[in-house]
Protein backbone atom coordinates (compact mmCIF):
# COMPACT_ATOMS: atom_id res chain seq x y z
CA UNK A 1 0.00 0.00 0.00
CA UNK A 2 1.57 3.65 -0.71
CA UNK A 3 1.69 5.56 1.67
CA UNK A 4 -0.71 8.23 0.51
CA UNK A 5 -3.41 5.71 0.75
CA UNK A 6 -2.56 5.61 4.31
CA UNK A 7 -3.36 9.21 4.89
CA UNK A 8 -6.24 9.16 2.99
CA UNK A 9 -8.15 7.01 5.36
CA UNK A 10 -6.43 9.07 8.02
CA UNK A 11 -7.72 12.41 6.58
CA UNK A 12 -11.58 10.68 5.87
CA UNK A 13 -11.38 9.48 9.72
CA UNK A 14 -10.71 13.09 11.07
CA UNK A 15 -13.03 14.84 8.19
CA UNK A 16 -15.80 13.01 8.54
CA UNK A 17 -15.42 10.60 12.06
CA UNK A 18 -13.57 12.46 13.93
CA UNK A 19 -15.39 15.36 15.26
CA UNK A 20 -17.35 13.74 17.50
CA UNK A 21 -20.57 13.95 15.61
CA UNK A 22 -22.53 10.85 16.83
CA UNK A 23 -24.99 10.55 13.65
CA UNK A 24 -23.59 6.82 13.45
CA UNK A 25 -24.26 5.54 16.37
CA UNK A 26 -27.91 6.59 15.15
CA UNK A 27 -30.62 4.00 13.43
CA UNK A 28 -30.34 5.58 10.04
CA UNK A 29 -32.91 5.11 7.38
CA UNK A 30 -30.68 4.75 4.63
CA UNK A 31 -27.08 4.41 4.66
CA UNK A 32 -25.42 7.36 5.78
CA UNK A 33 -23.05 10.16 3.46
CA UNK A 34 -20.12 8.75 4.75
CA UNK A 35 -20.24 5.95 2.70
CA UNK A 36 -19.98 7.96 -0.40
CA UNK A 37 -17.33 10.07 0.85
CA UNK A 38 -15.75 7.42 1.47
CA UNK A 39 -15.70 6.37 -2.36
CA UNK A 40 -14.70 9.63 -3.76
CA UNK A 41 -11.52 8.80 -1.67
CA UNK A 42 -10.70 5.89 -4.57
CA UNK A 43 -10.20 3.41 -1.73
CA UNK A 44 -13.85 1.61 -1.40
CA UNK A 45 -13.14 -2.33 -2.20
CA UNK A 46 -9.60 -1.27 -1.85
CA UNK A 47 -8.96 -5.18 -1.55
CA UNK A 48 -10.57 -6.43 -5.16
CA UNK A 49 -8.11 -7.50 -7.58
CA UNK A 50 -6.21 -5.64 -9.97
CA UNK A 51 -7.12 -7.84 -13.26
CA UNK A 52 -10.69 -6.89 -12.08
CA UNK A 53 -10.28 -2.95 -12.10
CA UNK A 54 -9.83 -3.03 -8.09
CA UNK A 55 -6.43 -1.73 -6.32
CA UNK A 56 -5.64 -4.99 -5.56
CA UNK A 57 -4.60 -4.40 -1.88
CA UNK A 58 -3.91 -7.35 0.28
CA UNK A 59 -5.12 -8.65 3.90
CA UNK A 60 -2.25 -7.18 5.32
CA UNK A 61 -3.13 -3.54 3.83
CA UNK A 62 -6.80 -4.28 4.97
CA UNK A 63 -5.78 -4.35 8.69
CA UNK A 64 -4.00 -1.18 9.06
CA UNK A 65 -7.02 0.64 6.67
CA UNK A 66 -9.76 -1.21 9.31
CA UNK A 67 -7.45 -0.21 12.06
CA UNK A 68 -7.55 3.69 10.83
CA UNK A 69 -11.34 3.58 10.17
CA UNK A 70 -12.75 1.81 13.11
CA UNK A 71 -10.71 4.51 15.19
CA UNK A 72 -13.09 6.81 13.65
CA UNK A 73 -16.53 4.28 13.91
CA UNK A 74 -16.71 0.57 13.66
CA UNK A 75 -19.89 0.68 12.00
CA UNK A 76 -18.85 2.60 9.40
CA UNK A 77 -15.66 0.39 9.18
CA UNK A 78 -18.05 -3.53 9.30
CA UNK A 79 -19.90 -1.44 6.22
CA UNK A 80 -17.03 -0.65 4.11
CA UNK A 81 -15.17 -3.94 4.66
CA UNK A 82 -17.63 -6.86 5.36
CA UNK A 83 -18.44 -7.48 1.19
CA UNK A 84 -15.11 -8.88 1.69
CA UNK A 85 -16.20 -12.08 2.50
CA UNK A 86 -18.42 -12.56 -0.36
CA UNK A 87 -15.94 -11.02 -3.33
CA UNK A 88 -13.39 -13.63 -1.77
CA UNK A 89 -16.00 -16.62 -2.74
CA UNK A 90 -16.64 -15.72 -5.76
CA UNK A 91 -12.92 -14.43 -7.00
CA UNK A 92 -11.70 -18.17 -5.64
CA UNK A 93 -15.15 -20.00 -6.77
CA UNK A 94 -17.26 -17.92 -9.20
CA UNK A 95 -16.86 -18.36 -13.26
CA UNK A 96 -14.95 -15.53 -15.20
CA UNK A 97 -18.09 -14.81 -16.23
CA UNK A 98 -19.42 -13.86 -12.95
CA UNK A 99 -16.61 -12.55 -11.72
CA UNK A 100 -16.51 -9.60 -14.84
CA UNK A 101 -20.39 -9.35 -14.52
CA UNK A 102 -20.21 -8.55 -10.62
CA UNK A 103 -16.37 -8.05 -8.83
CA UNK A 104 -15.82 -5.77 -11.99
CA UNK A 105 -18.51 -3.07 -11.52
CA UNK A 106 -17.70 -3.68 -7.96
CA UNK A 107 -14.76 -2.38 -8.71
CA UNK A 108 -15.86 0.77 -10.90
CA UNK A 109 -18.39 1.60 -8.69
CA UNK A 110 -17.18 1.38 -4.69
CA UNK A 111 -20.67 -0.27 -4.21
CA UNK A 112 -21.38 -3.42 -1.80
CA UNK A 113 -22.23 -7.27 -1.71
CA UNK A 114 -23.94 -9.12 1.03
CA UNK A 115 -23.94 -12.71 2.31
CA UNK A 116 -26.57 -14.98 3.40
CA UNK A 117 -25.80 -17.79 5.13
CA UNK A 118 -26.94 -17.28 8.97
CA UNK A 119 -30.41 -18.66 9.53
CA UNK A 120 -32.00 -18.77 13.28
CA UNK A 121 -32.61 -22.71 13.66
CA UNK A 122 -29.24 -23.80 12.48
CA UNK A 123 -27.31 -21.10 14.56
CA UNK A 124 -23.70 -21.83 14.15
CA UNK A 125 -24.56 -25.34 12.62
CA UNK A 126 -24.72 -24.35 9.39
CA UNK A 127 -25.11 -28.00 8.27
CA UNK A 128 -28.46 -27.59 9.22
CA UNK A 129 -29.49 -25.05 7.26
CA UNK A 130 -33.00 -25.03 5.83
CA UNK A 131 -32.98 -22.42 3.26
CA UNK A 132 -32.93 -25.27 0.19
CA UNK A 133 -32.12 -24.77 -3.75
CA UNK A 134 -34.02 -26.43 -6.17
CA UNK A 135 -32.80 -27.42 -9.49
CA UNK A 136 -34.96 -26.83 -12.11
CA UNK A 137 -34.25 -26.97 -15.69
CA UNK A 138 -31.34 -24.85 -16.05
CA UNK A 139 -32.03 -22.95 -12.97
CA UNK A 140 -31.74 -22.60 -9.23
CA UNK A 141 -34.64 -21.88 -6.96
CA UNK A 142 -33.95 -20.74 -3.60
CA UNK A 143 -36.15 -20.41 -0.81
CA UNK A 144 -35.85 -19.78 2.79
CA UNK A 145 -35.54 -17.30 5.60
CA UNK A 146 -31.93 -15.46 6.36
CA UNK A 147 -31.32 -14.07 9.58
CA UNK A 148 -28.16 -11.46 9.84
CA UNK A 149 -27.05 -10.49 6.73
CA UNK A 150 -25.41 -6.94 6.38
CA UNK A 151 -25.53 -4.58 3.57
CA UNK A 152 -28.20 -6.72 1.72
CA UNK A 153 -30.54 -4.06 0.88
CA UNK A 154 -28.28 -1.57 -1.20
CA UNK A 155 -25.92 -4.71 -2.41
CA UNK A 156 -25.35 -5.14 -6.39
CA UNK A 157 -25.63 -9.14 -5.60
CA UNK A 158 -25.94 -11.38 -2.26
CA UNK A 159 -24.36 -14.57 -1.74
CA UNK A 160 -27.01 -17.29 -0.36
CA UNK A 161 -25.48 -20.41 1.06
CA UNK A 162 -28.11 -23.41 0.75
CA UNK A 163 -28.35 -27.16 1.25
CA UNK A 164 -29.36 -29.04 -2.23
CA UNK A 165 -33.45 -30.01 -2.01
CA UNK A 166 -32.30 -33.15 -3.69
CA UNK A 167 -29.73 -34.19 -1.43
CA UNK A 168 -29.68 -32.47 1.90
CA UNK A 169 -25.96 -33.26 2.39
CA UNK A 170 -25.04 -31.25 -0.45
CA UNK A 171 -24.27 -27.07 0.11
CA UNK A 172 -24.28 -24.91 -2.34
CA UNK A 173 -23.18 -20.95 -2.72
CA UNK A 174 -25.16 -18.61 -5.34
CA UNK A 175 -24.66 -15.46 -6.20
CA UNK A 176 -27.90 -13.80 -6.42
CA UNK A 177 -28.76 -10.26 -8.16
CA UNK A 178 -30.44 -7.99 -5.20
CA UNK A 179 -33.15 -7.11 -7.31
CA UNK A 180 -33.71 -10.72 -8.38
CA UNK A 181 -37.57 -11.60 -7.53
CA UNK A 182 -38.50 -13.47 -4.61
CA UNK A 183 -35.38 -11.41 -2.88
CA UNK A 184 -37.29 -9.52 0.24
CA UNK A 185 -36.01 -7.80 3.48
CA UNK A 186 -38.32 -8.75 6.13
CA UNK A 187 -36.66 -6.46 8.83
CA UNK A 188 -33.63 -4.09 9.45
CA UNK A 189 -32.06 -5.39 12.94
CA UNK A 190 -31.90 -2.93 15.79
CA UNK A 191 -28.74 -3.41 16.88
CA UNK A 192 -27.16 -2.42 20.25
CA UNK A 193 -23.40 -1.38 18.41
CA UNK A 194 -22.38 -0.52 15.14
CA UNK A 195 -25.36 1.72 14.45
CA UNK A 196 -23.77 3.02 11.35
CA UNK A 197 -24.15 -0.25 9.88
CA UNK A 198 -27.04 -1.84 8.44
CA UNK A 199 -28.21 -5.34 8.64
CA UNK A 200 -31.25 -7.25 8.07
CA UNK A 201 -33.36 -10.75 7.83
CA UNK A 202 -34.02 -11.71 4.56
CA UNK A 203 -36.79 -13.49 2.77
CA UNK A 204 -35.78 -15.82 -0.37
CA UNK A 205 -39.38 -16.58 -1.71
CA UNK A 206 -38.90 -18.54 -5.12
CA UNK A 207 -35.68 -17.12 -6.23
CA UNK A 208 -34.66 -17.84 -9.63
CA UNK A 209 -31.07 -18.00 -11.35
CA UNK A 210 -29.20 -18.98 -13.55
CA UNK A 211 -27.60 -22.30 -12.56
CA UNK A 212 -24.20 -20.91 -13.54
CA UNK A 213 -24.55 -18.52 -10.60
CA UNK A 214 -23.51 -21.93 -8.46
CA UNK A 215 -19.59 -21.35 -6.95
CA UNK A 216 -17.40 -24.51 -7.21
CA UNK A 217 -17.85 -26.23 -4.43
CA UNK A 218 -19.73 -27.35 -1.24
CA UNK A 219 -21.11 -23.84 0.02
CA UNK A 220 -20.32 -24.59 3.17
CA UNK A 221 -16.51 -24.98 2.80
CA UNK A 222 -16.54 -22.00 0.61
CA UNK A 223 -18.09 -20.10 3.15
CA UNK A 224 -15.20 -21.41 5.61
CA UNK A 225 -12.59 -19.64 3.37
CA UNK A 226 -14.24 -16.47 2.82
CA UNK A 227 -14.62 -16.21 6.57
CA UNK A 228 -11.01 -16.28 6.83
CA UNK A 229 -10.71 -12.72 5.45
CA UNK A 230 -13.68 -11.04 7.55
CA UNK A 231 -12.86 -12.35 10.63
CA UNK A 232 -9.47 -11.00 10.63
CA UNK A 233 -11.07 -7.49 9.81
CA UNK A 234 -14.15 -7.70 12.36
CA UNK A 235 -10.90 -8.11 14.81
CA UNK A 236 -8.92 -5.54 13.39
CA UNK A 237 -12.05 -3.00 14.48
CA UNK A 238 -11.42 -3.61 18.19
CA UNK A 239 -7.87 -2.37 17.69
CA UNK A 240 -9.11 0.62 16.40
CA UNK A 241 -11.47 0.80 19.10
CA UNK A 242 -8.97 0.31 21.63
CA UNK A 243 -6.59 2.83 20.52
CA UNK A 244 -9.89 5.07 20.50
CA UNK A 245 -10.40 4.57 24.56
CA UNK A 246 -6.73 4.40 25.40
CA UNK A 247 -6.96 7.78 23.56
CA UNK A 248 -10.29 9.49 25.47
CA UNK A 249 -8.40 7.64 28.53
CA UNK A 250 -5.49 9.89 28.41
CA UNK A 251 -6.98 13.13 27.60
CA UNK A 252 -9.61 12.58 30.53
CA UNK A 253 -6.84 11.92 32.74
CA UNK A 254 -4.86 15.16 31.63
CA UNK A 255 -7.83 17.20 33.54
CA UNK A 256 -9.50 15.06 36.08
CA UNK A 257 -8.06 16.20 39.28
CA UNK A 258 -7.64 13.39 42.29
CA UNK A 259 -5.76 14.35 45.40
CA UNK A 260 -3.09 17.02 44.74
CA UNK A 261 -2.85 16.31 41.05
CA UNK A 262 -4.57 15.06 37.83
CA UNK A 263 -5.85 10.85 37.12
CA UNK A 264 -2.57 11.19 34.99
CA UNK A 265 -0.15 11.05 38.17
CA UNK A 266 -1.56 8.18 39.85
CA UNK A 267 -0.01 4.76 39.50
CA UNK A 268 -3.11 2.65 39.24
CA UNK A 269 -3.63 4.94 36.48
CA UNK A 270 -0.50 4.35 35.04
CA UNK A 271 -0.38 0.35 35.19
CA UNK A 272 -3.84 0.41 33.60
CA UNK A 273 -2.62 2.09 30.39
CA UNK A 274 0.16 0.29 30.34
CA UNK A 275 -1.60 -2.89 29.89
CA UNK A 276 -3.60 -1.58 27.33
CA UNK A 277 -0.79 -0.52 25.40
CA UNK A 278 0.47 -3.95 25.33
CA UNK A 279 -2.80 -5.65 24.68
CA UNK A 280 -3.01 -2.82 21.74
CA UNK A 281 0.67 -3.88 20.59
CA UNK A 282 -0.20 -7.87 21.09
CA UNK A 283 -3.39 -7.31 18.80
CA UNK A 284 -1.62 -5.69 16.03
CA UNK A 285 1.24 -8.11 15.82
CA UNK A 286 -1.06 -10.59 15.61
CA UNK A 287 -3.56 -9.83 13.64
CA UNK A 288 -0.97 -8.82 10.90
CA UNK A 289 0.54 -12.50 11.76
CA UNK A 290 -3.18 -13.48 10.31
CA UNK A 291 -3.34 -11.58 7.77
CA UNK A 292 -0.06 -12.59 6.34
CA UNK A 293 -1.25 -16.38 6.83
CA UNK A 294 -3.85 -15.62 4.31
CA UNK A 295 -1.87 -13.92 1.75
CA UNK A 296 0.55 -16.37 1.25
CA UNK A 297 -2.50 -18.74 0.43
CA UNK A 298 -4.32 -16.24 -2.00
CA UNK A 299 -1.15 -15.32 -3.94
CA UNK A 300 -0.49 -18.92 -4.55
CA UNK A 301 -1.04 -20.04 -7.99
CA UNK A 302 -3.21 -22.93 -6.49
CA UNK A 303 -5.43 -20.55 -4.35
CA UNK A 304 -8.45 -21.73 -4.59
CA UNK A 305 -7.26 -25.89 -4.21
CA UNK A 306 -5.31 -25.07 -1.54
CA UNK A 307 -7.80 -22.67 0.55
CA UNK A 308 -10.39 -25.98 -0.13
CA UNK A 309 -7.77 -28.44 1.37
CA UNK A 310 -7.02 -25.44 4.54
CA UNK A 311 -10.38 -24.83 5.24
CA UNK A 312 -10.33 -22.04 8.36
CA UNK A 313 -6.63 -20.53 9.06
CA UNK A 314 -5.49 -21.37 13.07
CA UNK A 315 -4.04 -17.51 12.79
CA UNK A 316 -7.70 -16.14 11.70
CA UNK A 317 -9.59 -17.76 14.89
CA UNK A 318 -7.15 -16.71 17.40
CA UNK A 319 -7.26 -12.73 16.04
CA UNK A 320 -10.56 -12.74 16.34
CA UNK A 321 -11.02 -14.55 19.67
CA UNK A 322 -8.19 -12.51 21.42
CA UNK A 323 -8.68 -9.24 19.41
CA UNK A 324 -12.50 -9.61 20.88
CA UNK A 325 -11.75 -10.75 24.27
CA UNK A 326 -8.48 -8.12 24.65
CA UNK A 327 -10.77 -5.18 23.11
CA UNK A 328 -13.62 -6.02 25.48
CA UNK A 329 -11.28 -5.46 27.99
CA UNK A 330 -10.06 -2.46 27.53
CA UNK A 331 -13.08 -0.84 26.52
CA UNK A 332 -14.28 -1.99 30.26
CA UNK A 333 -11.46 -0.47 31.76
CA UNK A 334 -12.06 3.25 29.86
CA UNK A 335 -15.49 2.87 31.20
CA UNK A 336 -14.41 2.08 35.21
CA UNK A 337 -11.80 5.25 34.90
CA UNK A 338 -14.62 7.83 33.40
CA UNK A 339 -16.49 6.82 36.93
CA UNK A 340 -20.37 7.29 36.48
CA UNK A 341 -19.74 9.69 33.09
CA UNK A 342 -18.36 6.18 31.43
CA UNK A 343 -22.02 4.94 32.00
CA UNK A 344 -23.58 7.63 30.10
CA UNK A 345 -24.42 9.19 26.54
CA UNK A 346 -22.38 11.99 27.59
CA UNK A 347 -18.94 10.61 26.25
CA UNK A 348 -18.14 8.31 23.80
CA UNK A 349 -16.79 4.98 25.85
CA UNK A 350 -20.09 3.41 25.91
CA UNK A 351 -20.51 3.75 22.33
CA UNK A 352 -17.14 1.96 22.28
CA UNK A 353 -17.85 -0.47 24.54
CA UNK A 354 -20.70 -1.24 22.63
CA UNK A 355 -19.54 -1.40 19.49
CA UNK A 356 -16.11 -3.52 20.57
CA UNK A 357 -18.74 -6.31 21.90
CA UNK A 358 -19.51 -7.53 18.50
CA UNK A 359 -16.45 -8.75 17.62
CA UNK A 360 -16.84 -11.85 20.39
CA UNK A 361 -20.22 -12.54 18.83
CA UNK A 362 -20.76 -11.99 15.14
CA UNK A 363 -19.31 -14.53 12.84
CA UNK A 364 -19.09 -17.41 15.62
CA UNK A 365 -19.23 -16.22 18.75
CA UNK A 366 -15.87 -17.57 21.10
CA UNK A 367 -17.29 -20.66 22.17
CA UNK A 368 -18.00 -21.77 18.53
CA UNK A 369 -14.62 -20.62 17.90
CA UNK A 370 -13.00 -22.31 20.57
CA UNK A 371 -14.68 -26.09 19.94
CA UNK A 372 -13.96 -25.09 16.36
CA UNK A 373 -10.27 -24.32 17.18
CA UNK A 374 -9.92 -27.56 19.51
CA UNK A 375 -11.48 -29.92 16.63
CA UNK A 376 -9.28 -28.82 13.62
CA UNK A 377 -5.74 -27.73 15.73
CA UNK A 378 -5.56 -29.13 18.87
CA UNK A 379 -6.97 -32.91 18.46
CA UNK A 380 -4.62 -33.74 15.03
CA UNK A 381 -1.33 -33.80 16.48
CA UNK A 382 0.62 -33.09 12.79
CA UNK A 383 -1.00 -29.98 12.88
CA UNK A 384 -0.13 -28.04 16.69
CA UNK A 385 2.06 -25.56 16.21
Amino acid sequence: MRPEDLKTVRRFVKDELGAGDLRTDELADKPLEVYEKFRETGLANWWLPADLGGRGLDLQDSVEIVNELSYGDAGVAFTLFISILGTTMVQLYGSEELKETYLRPMAARGSFCATLGSERAAGSELNKLATTASREGGDLVLTGEKYFSTNTDFADFVVVVARAAENPEEHLAVLVPRDTPGVEIVKRWDVIGLRASHTYQVSLRGVRVPAANQLAGSGLRLLEIGLNASRILIAATALGISRRVRDHCMVFAKTKALREGTLLDNPVFAQRLGQMEMQIDVMKSHLLRAARDFDAVLTAPDAAALFLRQGTLKSALTAKMFCGQAGWQVAGVGSEMFGGLGYTNDVPIGKLLRDVRYVSVVEGGDDVLRDLLFSRYVIPVPRRT
